[in-house]
Parts: structure tokens; C-alpha cells; sequence
């Protein structure tokens, strides 16, 4: 898909890989809707577009981790630009350890990292398959084709995030919906930084060790870049392709790598 002309949606975008991605796309010729909480700066990120090409940017803050969350964005993202060429599905949390943390932080990352984008999905495809095209991009992680250390709820909901993806794209692929999933490694965004606190668990220090942190913007160019090729993975860091292709073809050998990474980066080795 080229942007030229184009009107997509970023969730997530206050900043972070999301403002990156809104920018990206800005720039590229799209008229943007970027969405956020309320109480972030999404207002601001998207009054800086507006000022440099007026009538082309919208803040609307919506919880997305909600049905009616999704239905008032997508509706006001609408009434702005007419239909939505391209959803960005990048508004994610990080949170939980593992079985025994809270219920309400299992049902935060189920809610944000998974529901949403099928929320989402539920109030976009009744245009899309009626026009015969559409396209539905989403953020997960390589955690989501892999695993996170630490965090069994950022691990479970990213490959959940993936595979919905998946299954979208089998779904209604020859319906004319195209979809994209963005799959990073480490990126420097308030998410990773908060993760370098002791506290947090291993997470972060696995993150890092594991190859070279980039920046948002690196992230936006190279989504950007698969959307126009119209192909499935978004891999900034192509290197996960491997460790993929590594996890297929001995599982239990990927496991035993796994278990020594954690016992090394957490001194239990």
C-alpha cells in the first residue's frame, strides 16, 4: 500500500513506536488519526502534524483496552477522513510476572494486547470486505514468535497478538484485506526504560542483551517499508527471523537455550 492519500489510524501513538509510526505515515501523504489515553500527550503529537499540513492530523483519546473504546475512535477517525484505509493496532502494555500476579493485571494485558485488536477488527470489516480492500496492521514482539523471559502475560497475549493476526489474514486475505504484523526486538520507548528497574523482573536485561536497541523512528521506516511490499512480518530486528527458524527446528533444544539465557541474565546460572 502507498500512504499518498491514504487515512490511518495509530493506537498507542502519544509516543514511542507509535508517534513514530504516525509521523512516518504523515509524512509520507496520509492523513493521520492518532489515539492515546487521556492525560498523554497525544494532543500535542498530533497538533505538530496539523501544523505542518492542516486538516491532515486528529487526537482522539480513547481507552482501546474497551469495546466502546474502539467503536468511539474508529467512528470519530470516520467522521474526520471518511473510511479507514489502514488500522495500526500499537497500543500494548507490559505487565504481570507470572500465574500468581493479580487478576487485574492478566486482564490489562489480555484487555490492551488482544482484545483490542479484535475490538477493533469487529467495527472495521463490515467496511472493509464491503469496499474489497483494507488493511489491519498490529503491534506484537518477538516475544510474540519466541518468548518473553519474565512475563507470562506479555508472552501469552503477544503470541496471541500474532496469531490473530495470522488468522486474519487467512480469514480475509482474498477479500482484499491485507494485514501486517510488527514483531521488534528491543526499542527504546518508555516500556523498555521502565523495565530497567530491578524490580520489574529480567525482562528488560534479556531484551537488551539480546541485540542493539532502536529507536522508533528505525522501527516506523522499516513498517513502513513492509506495508508498501504488502507482506506479513514486520522484523526491524531481521535477526528474530532466525531464532524462529532456530525454535521450529529443535524445540527442545530452543527450550534448554531459553532456560540458560534466564539463568545467566538473572545469576542463576
Amino acid at each position: 500500500m502507498e500512504l499518498n492519500g491514504k487515512h490511518a489510524v495509530v493506537t498507542g501513538a502519544a509516543g514511542g513506536i507509535g508517534a513514530a509510526l504516525a509521523t512516518k505515515f504523515h509524512a509520507e501523504g496520509a492523513s493521520v488519526v492518532l489515539s492515546d489515553l487521556p492525560g498523554t500527550s497525544v494532543r500535542e503529537v498530533a497538533a505538530a502534524l496539523d501544523a505542518a499540513r492542516p486538516g491532515s492530523a486528529l487526537a482522539v483519546t480513547a481507552d482501546i483496552g474497551t469495546d466502546d473504546g474502539n467503536r468511539l475512535l474508529i467512528t470519530a477517525a470516520e467522521e474526520a477522513f471518511g473510511p479507514i484505509d489502514l488500522f495500526f493496532a500499537n497500543a500494548g502494555v507490559g505487565v504481570g510476572r507470572d500465574p500468581m500476579s493479580p487478576e487485574s493485571e492478566w486482564d490489562l494485558a489480555f484487555n490492551v494486547n488482544v482484545h483490542a485488536h479484535r475490538w477493533a477488527a469487529r467495527h472495521l470489516l463490515p467496511g472493509w470486505l464491503a469496499r474489497g480492500e483494507g488493511y489491519f496492521c498490529s503491534t506484537a514482539s518477538a516475544a510474540g514468535l519466541l518468548s518473553q523471559i519474565g512475563s507470562a502475560p506479555y508472552s501469552l497475549t503477544k503470541h496471541a497478538a500474532v496469531a490473530f493476526a495470522e488468522w486474519m489474514s487467512i480469514t480475509y486475505g482474498d477479500a482484499g484485506v491485507r494485514v501486517s504484523c510488527l514483531c521488534p526486538q528491543g526499542v527504546n520507548t518508555n516500556m523498555l526504560r521502565a523495565g530497567d528497574d530491578p524490580a520489574a523482573g529480567p525482562g528488560t536485561a534479556v531484551v537488551r542483551s539480546a541485540g542493539r536497541v532502536l529507536e522508533p523512528h528505525e522501527v516506523a521506516e522499516v513498517a513502513t517499508e513492509v506495508i508498501r511490499a504488502e507482506t506479513f512480518l514486520i522484523l526491524p530486528h531481521p535477526e528474530v527471523l532466525t531464532y524462529l527458524q532456530r525454535k521450529t527446528g529443535d524445540y527442545d533444544r530452543w527450550l534448554a537455550g531459553m532456560r540458560k539465557l534466564q539463568a545467566r541474565i538473572t545469576g542463576m546460572a
